[in-house]
């Protein structure tokens, strides 16, 4: 075998190797026409999904090796709520931290090697959003719901959602 192919096959295998040991999350969402509290505006509506997947997925590369997560989000209800009065270009969420607290309901399946180690139906919420110290920056729209979500994570899967990975 030439050194070229040999080295060829080499890179081939641990890239093989390498993306079958990252934790993969896959993030869909059932009727969200139909959730709680999204922004009226489709165009941030979408955003927001989008935004909410990203951290699901971020979060969930964390998860231990060969481990895949699939996660089906049945509603949300965003911290705060829409003022249709307030709106403009973008919509304005006024927080007052009385029953306006962020809340997500989703059902999970937790797979290793192609067997189901876990699976439930969870409902995410924070009542003291308001009053605890967040990382998140005060400009992220989503930085309750993340909070949120890292504490789903830290609390059913036992890993550190603030590390960095």
């Amino acid at each position: 075998m030439n050194k070229k192919l040999t080295r060829t096959l080499f890179t081939g295998m641990v890239l093989l190797a390498t993306s079958a040991a990252w934790a993969d999350t896959q993030v869909q969402y059932d009727k969200p026409d139909q959730f709680t509290d999204l922004p009226f505006d489709q165009s941030q509506r979408d955003s927001v999904l989008k935004d909410l997947t990203a951290h699901f997925e971020q979060q969930g590369k964390k998860l231990p090796a060969g481990q895949n997560l699939q996660i089906n989000i049945t509603d949300i209800d965003l911290a705060g709520r829409e003022d249709p009065r307030l709106r403009g270009i973008s919509d304005i969420r006024v927080m007052n931290g009385r029953v306006d607290w962020p809340r997500i309901r989703l059902h999970y399946v937790l797979e290793q090697n192609g067997k189901v180690i876990s699976s439930a139906d969870s409902s995410l919420s924070d009542m003291s959003y308001l009053s605890r110290i967040n990382r998140y920056s005060s400009g992220d729209r989503l930085r309750y719901e993340k909070l949120m979500i890292d504490d789903w994570f830290t609390n059913t899967f036992g890993i550190d959602a603030q590390a960095k990975r």
